[in-house]
């Protein structure tokens, strides 16, 4: 088994990614190649905490563009993380 800094990159820090934290929802940047198994093992090992769902996502490029250079923004996959009740993450 792989070690839970192998698999997890970093949490995903946005508004709705931070609303969600107050029903128990976590949102994480995880490597392409996770299962959905090696996610929920991970971050049980790395929080200590008992994980009820996991949901992947692997998002989609975007065009960005910096004065004249334009291009496109990195993909990742997504994990959405569902805690069972009485856990929680402290970050």
């Amino acid at each position: 088994m792989k070690h839970y800094s192998d698999i997890i990159i970093a949490p995903v820090i946005t508004e709705k990614s931070m609303a969600d934290r107050q029903n128990n929802v976590y949102t994480f940047k995880v490597v392409k190649e996770a299962t959905k198994d090696e996610i929920k093992a991970a971050i049980e090992e790395a929080f200590n905490v008992q994980v009820k769902s996991v949901n992947t996502l692997n998002t989609k490029s975007k065009k960005r563009r910096v004065g004249k250079y334009s291009g496109r923004t990195k993909t990742y996959k997504k994990a959405i993380v569902t805690l069972k009740d009485g856990s929680s993450i402290e970050m």
